[in-house]
């Protein structure tokens, strides 16, 4: 009886280290089983084991695309038992239809139970008068290459949505740029009333012939306000899916003149904002400011102006200024070049016209912008001929009249007081010009330590602000958004010493454009926002440095010298 009082404590206590064991082993699910071709699911993976470094989630790419990744941390204390959890998500998009295994994932010496997802073929598209549907528009569609598509998406909703996101067009050989910002209005669409959200992008082929525009995909959720515990619920997930869009785009023109770069815009200005003058000299610079501004097309499609050197004179042409903007319908591009333009023979000098060949895609026909030349009457350089003696008309100078016998003083002493009154004016212009030399110098030295002061201080700041700046966009790139918030923060303190979080940076920044992708970031840091090309947005954002709208204070430390009058706390 003993022994087997003693087989059954140990079996007893066997069973309960292999469920301990078992509490403790990772666990993966996924917040669906069942979907469609163009959607997205998330794969969850739990463990309790806080020093478990993340899943390798890539070896899932051959089944999906592979999204961001999230990552959480939960701790709880019940009855003094300390309880931590990780917890990671990641966004999974099918690339097949069909029954899809998903084979065990690696945390820490543990593994995850394998998962199951049968992907169905692509839902068809969602009509008009449900809950939930698109409105495509693509115009025009039979562009020529390198024409500005202008793409509208309406997104009608007649349901409360809680979140969601919608997918952007993309296509192989067309580029896609979301034109101004995103309109939100109601309308009604037969007996029934819808929100609406409305998009504007700028498609552009870069290739000719067919080019399909797959379907857009929007994915949220929604609660049912009848249901009194919705609330407290994740909410029901709602999908809908656009119509693709197919573009004939045309060649190139037969008639098109050889040589010239193609140009295909709605419209075309060509401007000259230069007031010459009608004479110059000889070796006087003018300057000749062209403007070219294109409705239909970025400033890289735009050609580099040109201006040929005329006979008689010198160019230097200055750097391009180059923009591209939009309205929210159109893509202007711009470039502003100036020209100095300086004669080197008098005479009268033939600034030449310039022109530029585009193609009018609202008439379908070749045209020409032009600026006419200028004609400049240039005079001989300052200087140059102009002495009194050789100036016609002037009269022969008249002979020198011989000068006056010498005045003998009377006065025996006259050249002593003479003397002495010369050599005490001379010593006291020494005097006066040794104490300008000393005080030179010590302005010279004092103004050779101080720019070495403010230099490291400046140095040092530059580095910061390159090293953070440079881990941001690392951060960007790998979806890691936790530690991209933290790399903007330091790069901005390093800038400017007042920026403590996003919301304060976000009032200092002048670019809107910036200012959209901080509120971007903190919807999906604190908001649980779908993070879907929320680092490419930053990337692009931020990339070129931060846009203050106003320039720093002067730092006390940043002064060679402290303060006269310290200021007290």
């Amino acid at each position: 009886m003993k022994c087997f009082a003693i087989r059954f404590a140990l079996c007893a206590f066997a069973w309960l280290a292999i469920a301990a064991h078992a509490s403790g082993a990772p666990r993966a699910w996924l917040d669906r089983t069942s979907m469609h071709v163009g959607e997205t699911v998330t794969l969850n993976v739990e463990t309790t084991d806080t020093g478990a470094s993340a899943p390798d989630f890539s070896v899932l790419s051959k089944d999906f695309d592979v999204g961001g990744t999230q990552s959480s941390q939960q701790v709880s204390i019940v009855n003094g038992a300390r309880d931590a959890k990780m917890l990671w998500a990641v966004a999974l998009q099918p690339k097949h239809e069909g029954h899809i295994a998903i084979a065990p994932l690696a945390v820490g010496n543990a593994q995850t139970a394998p998962l199951e997802l049968d992907v169905q073929a692509a839902a068809p598209p969602a009509q008009a008068g449900g809950d939930l549907f698109f409105e495509i528009d693509a115009q025009p569609k039979n562009p020529d290459v390198q024409q500005e598509v202008r793409y509208t998406v309406k997104l009608y909703y007649a349901i409360d949505l809680t979140g969601g996101s919608i997918g952007e067009p993309k296509a192989d050989g067309l580029s896609a740029k979301h034109l101004g910002q995103d309109k939100q209005y109601v309308a009604t669409v037969g007996a029934r009333r819808y929100q609406v959200v409305e998009q504007h992008y700028a498609l552009t082929p870069e290739r000719s012939g067919k080019i399909a525009v797959p379907s857009l995909m929007f994915r949220g959720t929604t609660l049912d306000v009848r249901d009194p515990t919705s609330f407290f619920s994740r909410g029901r997930e709602v999908v809908a899916r656009s119509d693709a869009v197919t573009l004939d785009v045309r060649e190139q023109p037969v008639n098109w003149p050889s040589g010239h770069p193609w140009l295909p815009v709605a419209s075309l200005l060509l401007q000259d904002q230069s007031d010459l003058p009608e004479e110059v000299h000889v070796g006087d610079a003018v300057t000749r400011t062209v403007r070219l501004q294109a409705q239909g097309a970025g400033f890289e499609q735009l050609p580099e102006l040109q201006l040929q050197a005329p006979d008689g004179a010198d160019v230097y042409p200055d750097k391009s200024d180059t923009r591209t903007r939009d309205d929210g319908d159109w893509l202007y591009g711009e470039r502003v070049r100036k020209f100095a333009i300086v004669p080197n023979k008098p005479g009268t000098l033939t600034v030449p016209g310039i022109s530029i060949d585009w193609w009018n895609t609202q008439t379908d026909r070749l045209e020409t912008a032009q600026l006419p030349p200028r004609t400049i009457r240039v005079l001989p350089g300052m200087g140059v001929g102009t002495s009194p003696a050789a100036t016609p008309g002037n009269a022969p100078a008249a002979p020198q009249a011989s000068a006056p016998p010498p005045v003998v003083d009377a006065n025996p002493y006259a050249p002593l007081l003479v003397d002495s009154q010369a050599r005490f004016w001379r010593l006291a212009a020494l005097v006066m010009f040794v104490l300008w030399l000393a005080t030179a110098l010590a302005w010279w030295l004092h103004s050779r330590r101080a720019p070495k002061v403010r230099a490291s201080v400046d140095d040092a700041s530059t580095a910061k602000a390159s090293t953070h700046r440079a881990a941001f966009l690392r951060a960007c790139s790998l979806g890691e958004f936790a530690a991209a918030e933290r790399a903007l923060v330091a790069w901005s303190r390093s800038e400017r010493g007042d920026v403590r979080n996003l919301g304060e940076l976000a009032r200092q920044l002048g670019d809107e454009r910036q200012r959209d992708a901080l509120a971007r970031l903190q919807a999906v840091r604190y908001a649980g926002a779908s993070s879907e090309g929320l680092g490419t947005l930053l990337h692009d954002a931020f990339k070129g440095g931060l846009a203050w709208t106003r320039a720093p204070a002067t730092r006390a430390s940043d002064e060679p010298l402290p303060a006269l009058y310290p200021e007290r706390d």
